[in-house]
């Protein structure tokens, strides 16, 4: 009988060494340890790659005083790790975030994220310090170049509206389209007033049609753009028939402009969900002029859809 409360004994021994062993490393590790070091979970785990981690940035936050952060793209997203701190966008401008403490002098350390309309993530890591070194702070785009390849903090966050597209890859995109400035369309525009709107080319890539256009001002007095919109309608209209029309609306505009100077131009790049239309209806691109009725107009059809170019070929400019 004692041999075999001694076997148990030694069985539970070597039972409770084991579970006492790290299993990555194997060392081991104390049993009434507390697990609020972030290095023990409850269960089966494994160490998050380094590569995988999104680097936080550190940022300063006070009581008297606030923090502005500019962004290179309108906000979608803010996430506070706590009500020490709030944080809200500033008044017409979706691109700049504003910051300050709500608890003064709070000890604790919190976090912060943040979602841009480009797909950017951005993490910080927020702490309470009297008289903050950097109020205005201005967040690098991280499109812009790095030798030749996007920088190693880049995040593929994907929207709705975008379907299976990437925002970072549509941005690029619309930029490459831009900075090629290439015509491929001659025979859709509208010139009155003595201004010009053009549709320069049509692309098509993975569920999303990609307009270029210009706008070109042949006068001395400049032109101050209220806003571009986008119809299905009728190609022809009986009289007293009630106009049927569907506004669509673009996701994301590349080099958006509010006025072109006289005897100037100016080019923009808008992309829309895919569509299709039917033989009677037409797409309808027409620019509104603001406190001003320069209107112009140009006419999109079925069979100019279809000449959309693939952009599988193009060259993107990181």
């Amino acid at each position: 009988m004692k041999k075999i409360i001694l076997s148990m004994a030694l069985l539970a021994t070597m039972g409770a060494t084991a579970t006492a062993q790290d299993i990555n490393n194997g060392t081991p590790l104390m049993p009434n340890r507390p697990l609020s070091s972030g290095e023990l979970f409850q269960g089966m785990s494994r160490a998050i790659p380094t590569g995988r981690v999104v680097l936080p940035y550190g940022l300063d936050v006070t009581f008297d005083k606030t923090v502005h952060l500019i962004f290179p793209s309108a906000i979608r997203y803010v996430d506070l790790g706590s009500q020490n701190i709030i944080a809200g966008k500033a008044e017409d401008a979706e691109n700049v975030l504003r910051i300050k403490a709500s608890v003064k002098d709070f000890e604790t350390e919190t976090n912060m994220s943040v979602i841009c309309e480009d797909g950017s993530f951005y993490a910080f890591n927020v702490k309470y310090a009297n008289e903050p070194e950097k109020l205005s702070i201005e967040m690098k785009d991280f499109l812009s170049p790095t030798d030749g390849r996007l920088s190693s903090n880049r995040s593929d966050i994907y929207f709705k509206e975008l379907g299976n597209e990437s925002p970072v890859l549509v941005k690029l995109m619309m930029q490459t389209i831009y900075q090629n400035d290439r015509r491929s369309i001659k025979h859709i525009g509208a010139q009155q007033f003595g201004m010009k709107f053009l549709l320069r080319g049509l692309y098509a890539h993975n569920g999303l049609l990609y307009f270029h256009t210009r706008m070109e001002n042949g006068t001395n007095m400049p032109y101050s753009v209220d806003f571009i919109t986008f119809k299905v309608v009728d190609k022809k209209v009986a009289k007293r028939t009630a106009i049927q029309e569907q506004v669509l609306q673009p996701l994301r505009a590349y080099h958006q402009v509010m006025q072109v100077r006289g005897m100037g131009s100016e080019r923009t790049v808008f992309a829309l969900e895919q569509f299709s239309l039917a033989e009677d209806k037409q797409l309808e691109v027409t620019l509104y002029e603001r406190n001003g009725g320069r209107t112009l107009t140009f006419h999109v059809t079925a069979e100019d859809l279809q000449i959309a170019k693939k952009i599988d070929n193009l060259k993107l400019k990181w």
